[in-house]
């Protein structure tokens, strides 16, 4: 199967294009910001890299996040998008899961992003399999939970628990993002009607909506 992922939801830019598990054109630059910008030529080269038209793409893989509330938000519009010009299936794939299947090997592992505020999203996985769902967790909740083991913290939230708790004793890969191979594989594995491209929110986004209309004037204050 020909798959396009797109990735924009944590650290990296990433666009790619599999066949299998055979990579055919992929770009993926480490950013934080201006995915924007760079997210519709990174596609339109890796399809080029690829040596195929757009059209022979089969299905699209796109993270639905936990993580920047912006920047997952342009991977999906462009995504879900693309997938209406092609009428190919668009699948929803968790930025957690994605971690986790970035790293090779059994051990227990646990994917977790920095949320910032004292928190990490985690899932924790055991022989490739999730144990439970994802969850915003304080630093001192997602350390208990990996008391006891020996656990490999995959993601960028890894050193964020490991020095506000440096008692875990934890192998750690601080990736900032999943790999191109894993976002195909996970996309290539994955029921698009079991996961539809639908924002992954773990917590309510630290802005807050205006009191006020532009032009309304303000309330008088309470005396």
């Amino acid at each position: 199967m020909i798959v396009l992922v797109i990735d924009t939801a944590l650290g990296a830019c990433t666009a790619a294009v599999f066949d299998g598990e055979r990579p055919l054109g992929v770009r993926s630059e480490p950013m934080s910001k201006g995915h924007s910008e760079r997210l519709g030529g990174f596609v339109r080269d890796a399809v080029a890299e690829a040596g195929i038209g757009f059209d022979l793409v089969e299905r699209i893989g796109v993270t639905v996040g936990p993580g920047s509330f912006t920047g997952l938000r342009v991977g999906l519009a462009f995504a879900l998008g693309l997938g209406e010009a092609l009428d190919r299936p668009v699948v929803g794939l968790s930025a957690l899961d994605a971690l986790a299947a970035s790293v090779s090997g059994d051990e227990p592992t646990a994917a977790l992003i920095d949320a910032r505020r004292e928190q990490v999203y985690a899932r924790l996985f055991r022989n490739g399999a999730p144990q439970g769902e994802a969850e915003a967790l304080p630093l001192a909740e997602a350390a208990a939970r990996l008391t006891g083991g020996d656990w490999r913290l995959v993601g960028s939230g890894a050193p964020v628990v490991v020095t506000a708790h440096p008692e875990l004793r934890a192998a750690i890969e601080p990736l900032p993002a999943p790999s191109p191979a894993a976002l195909a594989r996970l996309t290539i594995a994955l029921d698009p009607e079991a996961h539809p491209p639908r924002p992954l929110y773990l917590r309510a986004p630290d802005a807050t909506a205006p009191t006020r209309l532009p032009g309304q004037p303000r309330q008088a204050a309470v005396k």
